[in-house]
C-alpha cells in the first residue's frame, strides 16, 4: 500500500480551517506572525495534533517546531518535510500552513497504513519565514542549518522594540514538556510542500509543480538622516530634507531595475519622522528587495543601488545595510525526478516550474538534497486574505509529497 491512498483530504482541509482561527481576521484573513500570541496557540495546535497520533515533539533554541515519526532504524538521519506557521499581517490560510499540514497529513496516512520506514520522518514548522515582524526571514531554517548564529540575531528588534530572543523565549515558556535539540542535526532529505503564489499553475490547469529552483535575492534597509525645520521658513537651499533625498534614490533605483524588465524591485517599507505636514523630514528609513534568477544581474543592480544611495543624499547623510543576500540555486535533480515520477505515477497533471518567492528550502538545500511540490493558488494571489486554494489540489500534492517522503525514508 502506498501512503498517497491513505491521504484525507476531508481531514487536510479541516486542519487547515481550524488553525486559521489563530490569528484569524475579520476579513477571512489570518494575522499570525513570528513569535506572537497567535502563533504560540497555532504551535499548541499543532503540537497536540502530532501528539494524537503518536509523534514526538522536538524544539530547538530557535523555536523551530519539530514532530518526529520514528523509523525502524532510528540511528538514521530522518527525512524532513513541512514549511512554517507564520504569516504576513494581512496573510491567507494556506501560504506555509500548508506545507506543515500536508506534512502532517503524511505521516497520519502512514500510520493509518500500518507503515513503518526505515528512517525516521520529521514534520517541521520552521520559525520567522516570512519576516514580517522580525527582519530578515528565514530565521528558523537559517539557525538550524548553521548559515546564520544565534548570537548575531538575538538582539534584532521588531517594531515595538521587542527583542527576538525575548520573544522565543516566551515561545518557548509556554511549550508543554517539549524536549530540546542542537542545531545541525544531519538531516536525510528535505520537502516542502507550498501554494505557487504565482498564475502558471492554475493557467497551465495542472495540480502539481516540481520546483526546479529559487531565485536571487538581496534585501536592504535604508536609513537617510537629515535635518528638521520650519516648512514656512528653511530656504530649500540650506534644507536637509530626508525625504526629498530618498525620494531621488527610489526613483533613480527604480529607473536602473527597469533593465532587464524581469527583475523584481519593491520598496514595500517606508517611515518619514517627524512625518508632519509642516516640518521638513529629519529622518526616512526604507526597504529595498531586490531579485532576479541572474545572480549577475542582482550583483549588478547592488553595485548601482550603492552607488546612487551615495550620490543621491545631496546633504544627508546615509546609512545603507544589506540585510540579506541569497543566491539563485537549482534543486537537487534526484528529488526533482522523484517528485515528477510520483505523480506521474498517481496520475496527477504536473509540470516544472521556478519559484520567485523565497522559502526554507533555500536554507536546507545547502546541508541535503532537497525539494519543493507547488499546488495552485487562485489567480496567483498570496500575502492577501483573498489567498485561497482548492481542496482538490492541496489533496494531490499532499499525494504526492507523501509517497515522495516515503520513498525517501526508506533509502539507506
Amino acid at each position: 500500500m502506498r501512503p498517497s491512498e491513505r491521504v484525507s483530504g476531508k481531514r487536510l482541509w479541516q486542519r487547515h480551517m481550524d488553525l486559521a482561527c489563530f490569528g484569524a481576521r475579520d476579513d477571512g484573513g489570518v494575522d499570525r506572525q513570528a513569535l506572537s500570541d497567535a502563533e504560540i496557540k497555532a504551535r499548541a495546535q499543532v503540537v497536540a495534533w502530532g501528539r494524537s497520533l503518536g509523534l514526538s515533539p522536538f524544539t530547538d533554541s530557535a523555536a523551530n517546531l519539530f514532530l518526529r515519526f520514528e523509523g525502524a532504524d532510528p540511528d538514521l538521519a530522518p527525512v524532513l518535510a513541512g514549511s512554517h506557521i507564520d504569516s504576513q499581517p494581512t496573510g491567507g490560510k494556506f501560504d506555509g500552513a500548508y506545507g506543515v499540514l500536508a506534512a502532517l497529513e503524511s505521516a497520519q496516512a502512514m500510520r493509518d497504513a500500518n507503515l513503518v520506514p526505515l528512517r525516521p520522518i520529521e514534520v517541521v514548522a520552521w520559525m520567522n519565514e516570512e519576516g514580517s515582524r522580525f527582519a530578515p526571514g528565514m530565521t528558523g531554517s537559517d539557525l538550524f542549518t548553521g548559515s546564520k548564529e544565534l548570537t548575531a540575531l538575538v538582539d534584532s528588534r521588531d517594531a515595538t522594540g521587542v527583542r527576538l530572543e525575548d520573544a522565543i523565549a516566551r515561545v518557548l515558556a509556554a511549550d508543554v514538556s517539549v524536549p530540546h535539540r542542537p542545531f545541525k542535526l544531519a538531516v536525510a532529505a528535505y520537502i516542502e510542500p507550498h501554494i505557487e503564489q504565482g498564475p502558471q499553475l492554475e493557467r497551465a490547469k495542472r495540480q502539481v509543480g516540481v520546483v526546479t529552483g529559487i531565485q536571487g535575492t538581496r534585501r536592504y534597509r535604508v536609513r537617510v538622516l537629515g535635518e528638521a525645520a520650519h516648512a514656512g521658513t528653511a530656504e530649500r537651499h540650506e534644507r536637509k530634507d530626508a525625504l526629498m533625498a530618498a525620494v531621488r534614490m527610489i526613483a533613480a533605483i527604480d529607473e536602473t531595475a527597469m533593465h532587464p524588465a524581469d527583475t523584481k524591485l519593491t520598496v514595500g517599507l517606508f517611515d518619514v519622522k517627524p512625518n508632519a505636514p509642516s516640518v521638513v523630514p529629519a529622518e526616512v528609513f526604507f526597504a529595498i528587495d531586490l531579485r532576479h534568477p541572474d545572480n549577475s544581474v542582482v550583483d549588478r543592480i547592488d553595485r548601482e543601488i550603492r552607488r546612487i544611495v551615495e550620490n543621491k543624499r545631496g546633504p544627508c547623510d546615509v546609512e545603507l545595510k544589506q540585510i540579506q543576500h541569497s543566491p539563485s540555486l537549482d534543486f537537487n535533480p534526484a528529488i526533482r525526478s522523484l517528485i515528477a515520477d510520483v505523480a506521474a505515477q498517481l496520475g496527477i497533471a504536473h509540470q516544472d516550474i521556478y519559484s520567485s518567492a523565497g522559502h526554507d528550502s533555500r536554507q536546507l538545500h545547502y546541508v541535503c538534497p532537497t525539494g519543493m511540490i507547488f499546488v495552485p493558488c487562485r489567480d496567483g494571489i498570496s500575502h492577501n486574505p483573498a489567498e485561497w486554494s482548492e481542496p482538490d489540489d492541496l489533496t494531490a500534492g499532499a499525494r504526492v509529497l507523501a509517497d515522495t517522503v516515503w520513498h525517501l525514508a526508506n533509502q539507506r
